[in-house]
Order: C-alpha cells, then structure tokens, then sequence
C-alpha cells in the first residue's frame, strides 16, 4: 500500500488536507533494516524520524531493572512507531528490532513539526499518551514493587518470546531438492532439521534426520538421486507465531511431542525454535509448573500445581510487565488445570463402563475463564452444549452428561476451584442443553431481561471453548449476535442493572467503605472498579457484533470502530491495568499471609501515591460509566 493511502486512513494523519499529506509523503525515505538489527535503542537520542511500517515485523522492546530485554509490543505492517520522540526530544522508552527484513518509510521530524502547527492534533496525538495521571502513577508503583522483588529469574521463561531465542535465518529447501542434497546440507550446516519452503519462504514441511533415515533409506523407495524433500518430508508442520510466549511454545511442543518448531509470521517462516532452545532458558519451578500440568494424572497433583500458582503470580508481577499479560499466563496455566481435569473425568467415566453418546458436544468456559482474565481465587463458571438431537435421544444423553458434569464440577472444587454461588455450573440443567435448547435460552433473557436473567446473560456472553467441538460455540455466538441485532433493547436494561452503583469515591475524594459485615472498613476493588469496565466494554462490544474475549481486545476493537477514541482507550486501558494490580498483589499478600485471596481491601493501608492511583482509576472508571449510561438510554421499548 502507498504510504499517502495509509496515512489516509489512519489516525491522527486521516483528518489532514490532502496537500499536507502529500508534502509528507514527499519528504519520507524508504529504508530496509535486516533481520535482528536494531532500529532504535532504549535510552538513544531521537533519530529524527517516525517510522511507518511499509513491509515486516519489528519488536518493541524495554530493559527490565534487573537488566533483562523483554518483548513487550509488535508493530507489522500498516503501523508507525518511534513517534513520541520527535515531539517531546526525550530518548526513546524502549527500542526497536526488526524480527525480519522490514522496509520502513522515514518521515522526517522537520515535516511533522511545521504539520503541527497548523494542526495540532498530531502532536497531541503521539504526546496525550505519556501525560496521563492514572499511567504515570501506575508506572511508578510497578517500578517501585520490581525493585523490591527477589525472584527475577523465575519469571524468564514466561517474560520471554519466540522471536528472541529463534534461529534466524533459517534454512530452507525447495520440495524439488534431492535427498542428496539435504543430507550434505544438514552434514555441512551441523544442524539435524530442514523446512521445504517454497519461492515465498511459506513452509511446505519439515524434514529431520530420523526423517531421511525411516523414509528414504529403511523403506527402499528409491534412491537419494532420486527421491525429493517433498518425498520424505512431513507436510504441514506445526508452528506459531514470533509474539508466541516461551511457556506457551513449551507446552504445545509437549503436548504435540515435537523437537523443532517453525516460528511463522504472515504465512512466512521467520525462524525456528527447538525443544533444546527453550530447555536452555527454562527455570525449574516456572516451566515445570506448565509442562507437568498434561502429564499430572492425578486430582492431589493437579490441586498442589494449582497451589503453586500463586508463586508464578508474584514471580511475573516482580517483572515490568503488564497486568493483562499476566492474566493471560495466569488464564494459560488454569485453563490447563481445569482441561487436564475434564480429560481425568472422562477417563474415570469410559472406565466406569459409561458410552459416550455419538453426538458433538463441547465443554464451555464463561465469566473470567471464558475472557482468559483469571486472577489466583476463580470460582467455577461452566457448562455444556451439545448438537440438535430427537428428544427421544435425550434420556440417552443425560445418562452420561450429567453425572459426568457432576464429576467435574466436585473434582475441579476438589483441585481448588469454588463453586459458583450463582450455581453457573455443568451439573445445573442451566447451563447445559442443546443448540435448540440454548437458542430459548437466550432469547429468552434477551427478550424477557429480568433482572436475573440479565445476571446470568453477563456471565454466559464471555464463553470460549474448552474441550469437545467448537463449532457448537460459535453456534452460540450465531445466537448472541442474532438476539442482541433484533432486539438492542436489552442492552439498555444490561446498562441499567449492571450500572446501578457507583464508584466507591465520595464528593470530597474519600473512599466510601464498606460499614458492616464481613468488609466493615473496606472497598472492593473487583466490584466498585474493574467488573464497570468489564460490563461497559462487553456492552459494546455486543452492540458491534464483536467476538473479541478478553476487554483489552474489545477495547482496540472498539477504537477500530471508532466507538472510543485513542485517547479515551488508553485512559481506561490504566485504569483496568491499576486496579488488576492492586487486586493481584493483594490476592498475593493474602495467601502468603494464610488467608484466603479476597478482592477487598482497606485503602488507607496502601501509600500515599497508591491512594491517588486508585482514585485516577476510579475517576476514569466513573467518566465510562457516564459515558456508557449517555451512548444506551434510549427508551427500552
């Protein structure tokens, strides 16, 4: 795409004068920056220019206090980076690597600067992000817990992504390529896999040494003359892409049983890690943790890793990473737990002599499981959906589901999970049935929105696959998007009972606390902050048809949409982040303490400037539901 039709339709560029434009693109320079090499440092002076991304894949990188490189972003094509300096002349906040060969347009800072004179909403745009007060005070609070923390090597496996231990280039055949030649070029290369690619470097297969010895000598089908990479290679290999956390890559490789694995990004092979690889950077009680978790056969050693995780949640809140990534490993690790407890379930049920029916089924997760956005204490949101079948069958059906929900709702309480007060589980006919079944459901909630259906409705919109046939989920979400087109109305009575309550700030800027019960002289910071986020954004997201899970991806889907500015976005991307890190380190410092992780706690005991994040986070979150309650009261009939 020519960079005057991509800065046509992008923000803050897209408001612009055609002639302005133009005289931008004029002055840019096209420059190519190899695999591996460094655009920028963190710490270097601005080089004068902004970047925009023309072909590639560069990775945005921070030192952590403990002097450790971290991947934190990606920028691919389309997207600009670098462009903060040029406005402000402060050194750059992280660096800049091209984890392939990119080609960058360079826009000079000079341009860009006479631009903003007549239109300052473009150095607003690259300035607005670093003044606000909720990410200042978040940023300073998160530096000052790493500096206290004492475990900083546990964390390496999981801060670490693919694209910084891979094996660039990599080398390639053609499928055309003699055994022959393979052979010698594995012997002179001193490496024992190869990837067949084609012209465009899209991997056709793998081939490995035990590869040429089982298929083109043992079998005799021909000679290494005669015989081809396309002849002895495996087809389709797996792979993932260079953003791939090293836990992640780690588990899959187990589960697969794999030793290479192509590391792909828009079809092309970048690189390639091996079993080897991340062996080397693996710490023993972080990454045993993930690879044991499908090799655990038993409910007592799934409930002593479960256990466990609250040491990796103080390990990764050490780093200076962000709380939405530690969420999704968090969310990684749980989902594996509850999965591997599912797959004990149905072993117990087959030896028990139960038949699985001959139907397609799916176990579904929902709430915060189902958003990936679990903390250390999630309570068991589930249930089952199955294909249409004759109601004759049904009897059939529930001789094996429901004592099997049964099974796995006691064994994940078993492992360490709390039952739903809600009783939004797979053993409550609620929440399992047929795609009929469930298609009255919610029309049902939809279309009749009682209060209590509209709490269940909340629940149940944040579902994602588990186990079984996920096609029957996005049946589901066929569903969702169906009932919520017709009849938007129920977005108005979701709005009216999930923002019936208000921030827990008075009008002079004190806390209102709790003044009685279990939480006399407490605020929670899930149920007075961070669940208005998680409401507000699903609200819409369901408007817009979106099917993003977790609220961060809503979030940038939604700005995509332009439902929320860039700015507005960011204020409630802190806001979300400070609260999820007050809550997690809370939930820590409990359980270390022999109590039980609990969302509430006193403010008065946090610091002078933890107080004031949390009032930034609260006031942004009270400017959302402001603006939530504007864009959805509309008469409900």
């Amino acid at each position: 795409m020519p960079l005057v039709t991509h800065l046509k339709e992008t923000e803050p560029f897209s408001h612009l004068p055609d002639a302005i434009r133009d005289e931008i693109c004029a002055t840019a320079v096209l420059k190519k920056f190899s695999a591996g090499t460094y655009i920028f440092q963190q710490n270097d002076p601005p080089t004068g220019f902004l970047y925009v991304i023309r072909e590639g894949l560069v990775e945005i990188t921070v030192t952590a206090p403990g002097g450790e490189e971290m991947v934190v972003d990606y920028r691919n094509e389309k997207t600009f980076f670098g462009g903060t300096p040029v406005f402000t002349g402060e050194p750059y906040t992280g660096g800049a690597r091209a984890v392939k060969s990119t080609d960058c347009y360079l826009i000079p800072e000079a341009i860009l600067r006479q631009a903003a004179k007549d239109f300052p909403q473009i150095s607003d745009y690259f300035t607005r992000v670093i003044h606000s007060r909720v990410r200042k005070l978040y940023k300073e609070i998160v530096a000052d817990h790493t500096q206290q923390a004492l475990t900083h090597m546990e964390a390496y496996p999981f801060k670490k992504r693919l694209s910084e231990i891979m094996t660039t280039p990599v080398e390639t055949c053609a499928p055309t390529d003699t055994v022959r030649d393979v052979a010698k070029r594995l012997i002179s290369k001193q490496i024992s896999t190869m990837l067949v690619a084609d012209e465009n470097n899209v991997p056709l297969g793998i081939i490995t040494e035990r590869d040429l010895v089982a298929n083109a000598l043992a079998l005799d089908a021909g000679t290494p003359d005669s015989l081809t990479a396309a002849d002895v290679m495996n087809q389709r290999p797996h792979s993932m892409p260079p953003s791939t956390y090293m836990y992640e890559a780690m588990a899959y490789m187990l589960n697969h049983q794999l030793r290479h694995l192509p590391v792909v990004d828009g079809g092309e092979v970048v690189g390639i890690v091996t079993v080897r690889d991340l062996m080397r950077f693996r710490s023993q009680k972080a990454m045993l943790l993930v690879g044991n978790i499908r090799e655990e056969k038993s409910l007592e050693g799934l409930a002593a890793i479960r256990r466990e995780i609250v040491t990796v949640a103080r390990t990764l809140l050490s780093e200076t990473r962000q709380t939405p990534e530690v969420m999704e490993i968090l969310s990684y690790i749980h989902h594996g737990i509850i999965r591997q407890v599912y797959d004990i379930c149905m072993a117990q049920m087959l030896a028990e002599g139960h038949v699985v029916p001959d139907i397609r089924y799916c176990f579904l997760l929902m709430g915060s499981g189902g958003r990936r956005e679990m903390l250390l204490n999630p309570d068991q949101d589930n249930g089952f959906i199955y294909e249409n079948v004759p109601d004759e069958r049904l009897p059939e059906i529930q001789a094996f589901f429901v004592p099997f929900a049964d099974k796995i709702v006691s064994s994940l309480h078993r492992v360490g999970y709390p039952l739903c007060t809600g009783k939004v589980m797979a053993n409550n006919p609620l929440w399992c049935g047929r795609v009929q079944d469930w298609d009255a459901r919610i029309s049902d909630w939809v279309n009749n929105p009682e209060p209590q259906k509209v709490r269940y409705s909340s629940i149940f919109f944040d579902f994602t696959p588990l186990a079984g046939d996920s096609g029957l989920a996005q049946n589901l979400r066929d569903i969702v998007d169906r009932e919520i087109r017709e009849f938007q109305a129920f977005l108005y009575h979701m709005m009216s009972l999930d923002l019936r309550y208000k921030v827990p700030v008075g009008l002079l800027g004190r806390f209102i606390l709790d003044k009685g019960g279990d939480h006399k002289g407490e605020l929670s910071l899930k149920q007075g902050g961070s669940i208005y986020i998680v409401d507000c954004i699903r609200m819409f997201a369901l408007e817009k048809g979106l099917h993003e899970l977790t609220t961060l991806d809503r979030l940038k889907a939604l700005v995509k949409r332009n439902v929320f500015s860039q700015e507005t976005a960011e204020h409630i991307r802190a806001a979300f982040e400070a609260l999820t890190f007050l809550r997690l380190r809370n939930e820590i410092s409990r359980i270390e303490a022999g109590l039980s992780p609990s969302h509430y706690l006193n403010p008065y005991d946090l610091s002078k400037t933890e107080q004031d994040l949390l009032k930034e986070a609260f006031h942004a979150v009270s400017k959302l539901q402001e603006a939530t309650k504007r864009h959805f009261a509309r008469t409900p009939f």
